[in-house]
């Protein structure tokens, strides 16, 4: 059964039941900050449980996209080592909200594993908490679990919480057997680290509220949380002893070795790159960037990690991007978010690889020349500093190559040196002179003046080049200059930082992006520029205005959206850059297109209208009082700054706008999705960027009237033309194959074979898709009575084979197992009922033998 199968039978069995399916929200959890990503499927749901959130429903069911590599759950050292560790994978749930609790619970569990999915009981071993005789008595006396497959374990194993304090109660886990030829003992034995038995699902039964002496006061709603990891079941459903064998990840490894020329089909460096390429995209598809800090820091590792076990493989140029294709061919169905942003992933996966690789073959032969010489078995601090600190290779990847070599580091040498680099840097810093340290960078104080204009003269106060302080930068070189005032505005608030120029007579440094602290990060195109320079800044005065125009039309958009769905909309997040603004809010459900037009127009009429756009300083208190909107969670100064946009707007923020909302020309929203449970999202263009946007719609229009064969005006009726021939045609069809069919089926009627009273045909049937095949062998078990039948068609290269059997053969002749034998010789394999199988293969050049085989081999079975 494949990964998409079990998913979608998961979600429908759960359906069936009463559950809301609800959508996998993003890897990063909406305002959680106690939480680095979404690592498990009751993320989206802690506020229900803790009663802080209110849902229209009481039971859900989700599959939820997670990742654990960093913070408490990090498993990324281990992925691509062991069958089961990754650092994305999908966790399939079930919960009660106060709803159900453990019997049902309990029966969903048992029902779905051992008749949805038909997994032998036997194979099955179900453990609970020491103290919970509840939940015993409902696997032991009403399921009829075999005690010698069942086991009571301490709070270690079976009991949950969330944290110190709060929700908590016991669980029950059921593992599944792979059988003596795999090394481990059943859980709570000694040897059950072993990979024999394994942890395929698990109910929480939140019970109880711990306080904070420890005490447990039973929950007046009790309620359910539940995980099943789709790459586990996926492995046990498919007969494989390591996730990494499933479909989802086959395809994916076939697709790297091919891309890498490899021969090689299992590797652990294969396994790395083929999980990491799964975390990487739904992370950037979710917002996430590479970047030195947070989220975007695990996510470098992440991807440099991916990066540096393809250069094992044999990769010498940019490949990990190239991935994301064939990720999406298997995962692209079920998250269609994934496509949307494919341009977008493959974008960041570039150009973070391209960056990577200028100091990885570097670093990689100083580190390996260093292994090679060494007399023992630890690398030495000095080294690993010498790598971190001179040539940027990332601490994690020098412990990585150690682990495969089975070294270890010395890190106590590393700290060592790392505390004496800090030493050299306060030394450096208490004196004066041109070589400026680090305690003088962070001392950098910048006056914004940004705010009146967008040229300044300003003294350069810092450099930094290759994360250390720099007395001058030169040419060629990348590095960050802080200076003593600049009217580049860093980002903030959802506005990217501005671009421009540094110049003096002799230097030109391109300012790429301005960050926080005022960092002016870029590259010196020509001559040297020293610290205590006078340097003349210059913002790039088209892309600010362009952005400007986004920031002040998100003030708009924000008030005509309280305006059309009501107050409750809050912002949540945004982006304004120069090309395009997108800005998430709280709403329930999507918008209709009557209120998305009603936005549009509110957002034009206000720029109609021309309205001055004021900024005026005011206490917290007072702007607060006057109205002003405020972003829920942000936290503000004693002093604000408030920009107001007629009576239509009023908002705290820092951030450069337009001096009249005129100056915006054009507003135009060009989507609108969700990104989150209860949060949606709205991109827009303003400007110039609208009047492309426009115009594109119109080529587009153009080059459908042209392929229609008509005017613009005409473009709409012609393509309804098309449509209503189209239908035709499909009703064409269908009466066609049904002919086929109904004929086939009386021409196939000569080649039936008799064998001890029961018909036997093998055939193949030109033309024909599945739902002629099937039709056809509707009608054949009609007019055959006891019989044993195999259809066949070859389309492009690829063999369809359904095989049936009459109800009162299935005893002696079973379709899946015939089928499946029919498949071996194409190249494929399949499977179904008993009375009706459907399988596929790559060779049809095999196909007349494995037809002509049909017969001896239900011979045999007769």
């Amino acid at each position: 059964m494949k990964s998409t199968e079990i998913r979608t039978r998961f979600l429908e069995y759960f359906r069936r039941n009463g559950h809301a399916v609800v959508p996998s929200s993003p890897l990063v959890p909406a305002n959680d900050p106690t939480l680095l990503f979404t690592n498990a499927g009751m993320v989206q749901f802690k506020d229900v449980f803790l009663g802080i959130d209110k849902r229209p429903y009481t039971r859900a069911a989700s599959s939820q996209r997670c990742v654990r590599a960093g913070g408490k759950h990090n498993d990324l050292e281990n992925v691509g080592y062991t069958a089961r560790h990754h650092t994305f994978f999908e966790m399939l749930g079930n919960f009660s909200f106060g709803d159900y609790f453990k019997r049902e619970a309990i029966g969903y569990c048992w029902e779905f594993l051992t008749k949805e999915l038909k997994l032998p009981p036997d194979r099955l071993w179900v453990t609970v908490y020491q103290d919970d005789d509840e939940a015993a008595d409902i696997w032991l006396k009403e399921l009829k679990v075999d005690p010698k497959r069942f086991a009571r374990l301490g709070e270690k194993s079976n009991f949950w919480q969330m944290g110190d304090t709060g929700p908590c109660g016991p669980c029950s886990e059921v593992f599944y057997d792979h059988g003596p030829g795999i090394p481990g003992g059943p859980p709570g034995s000694p040897d059950e680290d072993g990979d024999r038995y394994v942890e395929i699902w698990n109910l929480v039964f939140m019970q109880y509220n711990r306080d904070g002496q420890g005490v447990l006061t039973p929950l007046p709603k009790p309620s359910v949380d539940t995980g099943m990891g789709l790459e586990r079941i996926a492995a046990v459903m498919q007969g494989v002893h390591s996730n990494y064998a499933i479909d989802l990840f086959k395809n994916l490894i076939a697709a790297t070795a091919k891309l890498l020329g490899t021969s090689e089909r299992e590797s652990h460096s294969l396994n790395v790159v083929a999980d990491h390429i799964r975390a990487a995209a739904f992370l950037i598809t979710d917002g996430v960037f590479p970047s030195n800090e947070g989220r975007g820091y695990v996510l470098r590792r992440i991807v440099r990690r991916a990066i540096r076990h393809g250069h094992r493989l044999g990769a010498t140029e940019p490949f990990f991007y190239r991935l994301v294709a064939p990720l999406i061919a298997e995962m692209g169905d079920a998250y269609p978010e994934l496509t949307a942003a494919r341009e977008t992933v493959e974008r960041a996966l570039r150009q973070e690889e391209e960056r990577f690789n200028e100091t990885l073959e570097q670093g990689l032969r100083i580190l390996e020349d260093g292994i090679t010489a060494l007399e023992g078995d630890v690398v030495p601090g000095e080294l690993v500093f010498r790598l971190y600190d001179t040539y940027g290779f990332p601490l994690d990847l020098t412990r990585d190559v150690a682990l495969e070599r089975n070294l270890r580091l010395d890190m106590e040498g590393f700290e060592r040196e790392m505390a004496a680099q800090r030493e050299r840097a306060r030394a450096a810093s208490s004196f004066k002179t041109a070589a400026v340290g680090g305690g003088a960078r962070a001392a950098v104080e910048t006056a914004f003046t940004g705010y009146e204009t967008v040229r300044d003269e300003a003294t350069v106060q810092a450099i930094v080049v290759d994360g250390q302080d720099r007395s001058a930068i030169r040419a060629g070189e990348e590095g960050v200059v802080y200076l003593d005032r600049t009217p580049f505005y860093a980002e903030s608030g959802g506005q990217v930082g501005d671009q421009g120029w540094l110049k003096t007579p002799g230097a030109v440094f391109v300012v790429r992006d301005t960050q926080k602290g005022y960092a002016h990060i870029g590259r010196l195109e020509r001559g040297e520029i020293q610290v205590g320079a006078r340097v003349e800044c210059q913002v790039n005065e088209a892309k600010r205005h362009a952005t400007a125009y986004n920031h002040s039309a998100t003030h708009l958009l924000h008030a005509a959206l309280k305006k059309v769905l009501g107050p409750h909309v809050q912002q949540k997040g945004s982006l304004v850059a120069p090309d395009r603004l997108r800005f998430d809010f709280s709403h329930f459900v999507p918008m209709t297109l009557e209120q998305i037009q009603e936005v549009e127009e509110l957002v034009n009429d206000e720029i109609r209208r021309n309205s001055p756009v004021e900024t005026r300083l005011m206490a917290l208190d007072e702007a607060m009082k006057s109205g002003a909107c405020a972003l829920f969670g942000e936290k503000y100064d004693e002093e604000v700054r408030v920009v107001g946009m007629g009576e239509f707007s009023l908002e705290l923020c820092g951030g450069t706008h337009v001096h009249r909302t005129g100056d915006i020309g054009f507003f135009k929203i060009v989507s609108e999705g969700g990104v989150a449970a209860g949060v949606r999202r709205v991109e827009a263009v303003t400007g110039p960027g609208a009047l492309e946007y426009v115009r594109g719609i119109e080529d587009r229009l153009g080059r459908i009237a042209e392929l229609v064969r008509g005017g613009r005006e005409e473009a709409v009726a012609k393509v309804e033309q098309l449509q209503g021939r189209l239908r035709g045609l499909e009703k064409e069809l269908e009466g066609l194959r049904a002919q086929l069919a109904s004929g086939s089926g009386s021409s196939l009627l000569d080649q039936v074979r008799e064998i001890k009273g029961v018909k036997v045909l093998a055939a193949q049937l030109d033309g024909a898709d599945v739902k002629t095949l099937r039709e056809a062998m509707d009608r054949l078990k009609d007019k055959l009575g006891r019989a044993a039948i195999v259809l066949a068609a070859v389309s492009e290269g690829k063999v369809t084979l359904i095989a049936g059997v009459t109800k009162d053969l299935t005893g002696k002749v079973n379709a899946g197992e015939l089928v499946n034998h029919v498949a071996t010789h194409v190249g494929g394999r399949g499977g179904g009922r008993a009375d009706m199988a459907q399988a596929g293969g790559t060779k049809p050049e095999g196909l007349p033998a494995a037809l002509e085989a049909v017969t001896g081999w239900v011979a045999e079975r007769l």
